[in-house]
């Protein structure tokens, strides 16, 4: 049963990694900064990404530590308890290096596509 909840989670993180990198597709820093719109789906996919990791089972987090599990599920704290406190800079970075990085180190655990 776990298996199959894990599974599910690393589909829904990929899923929406993938959406967070496709919102800001084509946008400078400083076009993310003020498009208020795109900084909100960006946070949504986050959060949706941290959700998704705290619903991995610890089995499967063990035996993948070098996935920041623990960064992923706090960002999304962080996005929701002190989102008044949210520093764009610092969610860009996410968006533009830590997700694609992410997206590489799922690869390999997802189910390959026929």
């Amino acid at each position: 049963m776990s298996r199959n909840r894990d599974l599910e989670s690393l589909i829904d993180i990929d899923f929406y990694a993938k959406q967070a990198l496709a919102f800001v597709d084509n946008f400078t820093q400083d076009e993310f900064e003020v498009d208020y719109k795109t900084q909100a789906a960006v946070m949504y996919a986050i959060a949706i990404m941290g959700e998704a990791t705290k619903r991995l089972s610890q089995e499967f987090r063990l035996e993948y530590p070098l996935i920041p599990w623990q960064e992923i599920a706090g960002i999304r704290n962080r996005l929701v308890h002190d989102y008044k406190n949210i520093d764009l800079d610092i969610l860009w970075q996410v968006v533009t290096v830590e997700i694609p990085a992410l997206l590489m180190s799922l690869e390999p655990l997802l189910p390959q596509e026929d």
